[in-house]
């Protein structure tokens, strides 16, 4: 059950990711501007034809690392903002949304730049890895989000501000 009166839904997910799950979320009469992404596996990435990509995520951080982007979206753009971001796991097709972002505000100017910021950082930040499946058979993990990359414990937010 999904509590409307939050401002902040973040969820990793096995199962599809719904496209009107995340409209309905943001929408609001309060608001005028909607923004939505989905990134979808596709079918070619390195010169390699891809069949298929493994998501695999460190569930509860990565909901965490959501609720903190997200929060830092709202501390930029407003705390009118309604934000919603959902993650896949597991192995996904070409074709397949792999994860869903929507960000409602008063205007149109604060859902774009915060939507913007949430999708930057989640791949930047989040602990989330994908393992391509190449069509010759042959597998391999990608660089990932910037886990590896924390000094003396904090991350690197991406600031496009």
């Amino acid at each position: 059950m999904i509590m409307m009166s939050e401002p902040i839904l973040c969820k990793i997910t096995e199962g599809a990711i719904c496209e009107g799950e995340v409209f309905h979320f943001v929408k609001t009469p309060q608001h005028g501007g909607m923004n939505f992404f989905f990134g979808a596996v596709r079918d070619f990435n390195g010169g390699k034809n891809v069949v298929a990509v493994s998501y695999d995520a460190f569930e509860p951080l990565a909901e965490q690392v959501f609720r903190e982007i997200a929060g830092e979206a709202r501390l930029k753009w407003g705390d009118e903002l309604r934000i919603y971001i959902v993650h896949r796991v597991g192995k996904l097709l070409c074709g397949d949304t792999s994860v869903g972002i929507g960000v409602s505000s008063r205007h149109r100017d604060e859902s774009y730049q915060a939507s913007r910021y949430v999708i930057e950082n989640i791949k930047h930040r989040a602990p989330i890895w994908k393992k391509e499946f190449y069509e010759n058979g042959e597998t391999e993990w990608l660089k990932g989000h910037a886990l590896c990359q924390r000094t003396h414990g904090h991350s690197r937010a991406l600031d496009l501000r």
